[in-house]
């Protein structure tokens, strides 16, 4: 949490300036965000606060509120009130409390905590949030997550006084921010080809992993989302070696005691060659985002799965649009996959 400080014009009364960083997950953002971007633009307008968001490449997204601190509170109220909306929305009772996971730095976090917990003790009680401190650094950074959950008034005033603390005690040193790791792309075949989803495409992958795969089978693998998702951090291209290496032996020599890995058998080539067909009803606010600019995105999702797709005209006062796809059972998981991950 970075400050300054300036003087408002025609006021010898100072504003401070602050900088916020918050971790949040993906539909999280998407709220924030709205449709068509809506809610983001009317949080800035009315706010007066600057709000940015990190990439999509990761699971986690860093949120970054800037401004004076009226504008900071008038943000995390509208924020918090979003966000109670939507809690209010789901279907469990009792209804859980919002939730918000502030990103400090950890030479701030002494101030925050106070003498013996003192400090933390008494925003607790003055704001009837419930507030942690997390005991570790994030990983590759000098910052710690401080977990904030209650109501949305609750929230905004326990944001008030860690925003004063940090005021009154500014970070020591250098700050090495937490910046969240990339997912691993899922590994899809389709045509003889390796392909890892970057961002939002479909990018053909290493020479390495296709000439495996070519090797392993002569024919291609059904997509392997399990593979993907079972891999750890930074050893994704051993995994996936490993795993390939492995499926090409089984092929190879129909050895059956290594179906215990849950290794894809190799599909029946009377079922795979038999032409069949899948809906799919995809909200009118994404369908955009599956066609894409002049249909650029949809021709892409067919040309690398290999099947048919179609897309029915909006129909007035449906909120779907039908998605009918064509093809053998391997090309329709692989469009299905392609169109869930746009």
């Amino acid at each position: 949490m970075a400050t300054d400080r300036k003087m408002v014009q025609n006021d010898s009364i100072p504003s401070s300036m602050l900088t916020v960083r918050m971790i949040m997950q993906g539909k999280e953002v998407g709220s924030i965000i709205g449709k068509k971007g809506d809610n983001i633009k009317k949080f800035r307008e009315d706010s007066g606060a600057k709000i940015n968001i990190s990439d999509g490449s990761c699971p986690e997204r860093i949120v970054t509120i800037t401004g004076s601190t009226d504008s900071i509170y008038k943000a995390f109220t509208m924020i918090c009130k979003k966000f109670e909306e939507d809690l209010q929305q789901t279907p469990t009772v009792p209804k859980p409390p919002v939730t918000l996971r502030l990103v400090v730095p950890a030479s701030q976090c002494g101030s925050l905590i106070g003498k013996g917990g003192s400090k933390i003790k008494e925003i607790r009680e003055n704001t009837g949030a419930s507030i942690q401190v997390a005991s570790e650094m994030l990983p590759n950074s000098t910052e710690r997550a401080v977990t904030i959950s209650g109501t949305a008034d609750a929230i905004t005033e326990c944001i008030r006084n860690i925003c004063n603390i940090m005021l009154e005690s500014p970070p020591k040193g250098a700050t090495i921010p937490y910046r969240p790791k990339p997912a691993i792309p899922p590994v899809i075949f389709a045509g003889g080809q390796a392909y890892t989803i970057q961002g939002q495409m479909a990018m053909p992958s290493t020479p390495e992993l296709s000439k495996l795969h070519q090797l392993s089978l002569g024919q291609a693998v059904p997509l392997m989302p399990a593979v993907a998702q079972t891999m750890l951090p930074g050893e994704d291209t051993h995994w996936i070696l490993i795993l390939l290496i492995l499926e090409a032996v089984r092929l190879l020599i129909n050895a059956p005691g290594l179906t215990a890995i849950n290794f894809p058998r190799p599909a029946n080539p009377a079922v795979q060659n038999s032409q069949q067909t899948h809906e799919m009803n995809i909200p009118n606010d994404l369908i955009g985002c599956i066609i894409g600019r002049g249909g650029q995105k949809i021709n892409e999702i067919r040309q690398l799965s290999g099947a048919n797709i179609k897309i029915s005209n909006a129909e007035e006062g449906s909120p779907d649009r039908k998605v009918t796809i064509t093809g053998t059972p391997e090309t329709i998981g692989l469009a299905q996959y392609l169109i869930n991950t746009r």
